[in-house]
């Protein structure tokens, strides 16, 4: 792997919630899952495109890309080696041959000049520790008339859905797990708009989009789910065992609300956030 700016990401991804990502792709994907349609469909992908997928995990999102562009070719790049040879392995599984996984960070990483025509990213540009460094050097590798699309997640307020799903637990996360660090840093609009206006983007917009995320086939496979992922974990790393079977019960029985036939589904929402390099309007 080349130079790292983002160290405690770098270890953070590569140590136990890399390997939970890695282990259960699945759960993840289909927690996110139904935010890929608003996300290809702003990311405008054609069939001779050269893809960057950044932050790209266990690289859905990259497959999904590479068979837009089905006569182009796509790079998924990400810090944890764990998720990466996941997505190898599901890449040969579904014998899609015009993809490259490469281990890095993406904030300093030797990508080529204007060497992509879209950048796509499916929450993994909001754990740069510079993100105004970040995405001027994401832009020295778009092409003229590239197109950035990334999404992100929204402020969901303590009467959101998934707030009142985990209401039981929510006292108890004080912090965010290491993985997570920087998980809230373009949650504003404002702020999304300032930081790549300062990288040399323009066209920028930040759209809305809302999406069921799925957790579990129901409320007790869901709230299994839930317990295990890193946020929860490292916040009761050190709580006593009656009480986390004492909150595991109380989100249990919150989940239910949100069983469905297709699973336990509760709504979502993320900022849909396009741009292009400045001076060059995307004509996509």
């Amino acid at each position: 792997m080349h130079a790292i700016a983002n160290r405690q990401q770098a270890e953070a991804w590569n140590d136990w919630e890399g390997i939970h990502w890695a282990q259960h792709s699945e759960r993840y994907n289909a927690m996110m899952g139904a935010f890929n349609a608003p996300l290809f469909a702003a990311a405008g992908i054609t069939p001779h495109d050269r893809v960057l997928d950044v932050g790209c995990g266990t690289g859905q999102t990259t497959l999904l890309a590479a068979q837009q562009a089905y006569d182009g070719h796509v790079v998924g790049i990400d810090l944890s080696a764990l998720m990466l040879e996941r997505a190898r392995d599901d890449a040969i599984t579904e014998g899609i041959d015009n993809v490259t996984f490469e281990q890095g960070d993406a904030q300093v990483h030797p990508f080529p000049d204007r060497g992509f025509d879209v950048l796509i990213s499916r929450g993994g540009v909001m754990f740069f520790t510079d993100h105004i460094a970040a995405f001027t050097h994401l832009g020295h590798a778009l092409a003229p008339a590239g197109q950035l699309a990334f999404l992100g997640p929204r402020p969901g307020g303590s009467d959101s859905a998934y707030a009142r799903a985990t209401a039981a637990l929510s006292p108890f996360l004080h912090e965010a797990s290491p993985a997570a660090t920087g998980m809230g840093s373009l949650l504003d609009p404002a702020r999304i708009h300032q930081v790549l206006a300062a990288a040399g983007f323009t066209d920028i917009d930040v759209a809305a989009a809302e999406a069921p995320m799925t957790f579990g086939a129901d409320a007790g496979d869901a709230a299994d789910f839930i317990f295990a992922m890193g946020p929860t974990r490292h916040n009761l790393r050190d709580a006593a065992p009656a009480a986390i079977t004492r909150i595991r019960a109380a989100v249990h029985d919150a989940l239910t609300e949100f069983e469905t036939t297709d699973g336990v589904c509760i709504p979502g929402s993320v900022w849909i956030v396009t741009a292009s390099p400045t001076g060059n309007p995307s004509i996509k």
